[in-house]
């Protein structure tokens, strides 16, 4: 009996979505009279779909006023990561991007609403840029990471290029300097990830 109860309150839902090799996972939380609860990390059901992710880092970010972009990232050799990330409170519009040159869907990306109702985590294999944008006040961001962060290995492209052409849902209105500077997307700098 307290096996297939824990089956049921630990079980996550994997879905596809139009990039290859990332997935959106949604919780399937057990609710009582406490409130609910849910897994947010498996390594057996992550591997269960073919995933191979080990998370060795963990991440929070603040972001106080809606409209504040962070991304897009990612890291190459000798350091590509994966990363699942989370909404705890407020909500971001997540994104990611296909930046692997060999990749059948490269160039396109995927976005998502999270927040703390929902619960939903989005999966960014390596290889992928990851990009946020607050749309509420407060929001906090939760992610895990498959490599240290490596600063010889951080790369980034500008979250408003036009090859990429990702459609956020809330103006734009804090950026840092850095994410300011990435260079436009080009085939060229994609295929060091691949």
């Amino acid at each position: 009996m307290r096996g297939s109860l824990d089956k049921t309150r630990q079980s996550m839902q994997f879905r596809t979505c139009d990039i290859t090799g990332a997935y959106v996972v949604d919780p399937a939380p057990h609710n009582d009279a406490r409130g609910h609860f849910y897994r947010a990390w498996c390594l057996r059901e992550f591997a269960a779909h073919g995933i191979e992710f080990v998370p060795v880092q963990a991440n929070m970010a603040l972001s106080v006023e809606p409209g504040t972009m962070r991304g897009v990232h990612y890291q190459v050799e000798p350091a590509p990561e994966a990363k699942l990330v989370r909404c705890t409170a407020g909500e971001i519009f997540d994104v990611v991007v296909d930046l692997r040159a060999n990749s059948p869907t490269f160039r396109r990306w995927h976005g998502e609403y999270l927040n703390a109702a929902n619960g939903r985590m989005l999966y960014v294999p390596e290889g992928c840029g990851h990009g946020c944008l607050s749309t509420r006040p407060n929001t906090e961001i939760y992610y895990l990471t498959s490599a240290f962060y490596t600063p010889e290995a951080a790369r980034g492209v500008r979250y408003d290029d036009p090859a990429l052409g990702i459609r956020w849902p809330v103006p734009v209105r804090s950026v840092s300097e850095q994410d300011g500077r990435w260079p436009a997307f080009e085939a060229g700098q994609a295929g060091e990830n691949t």
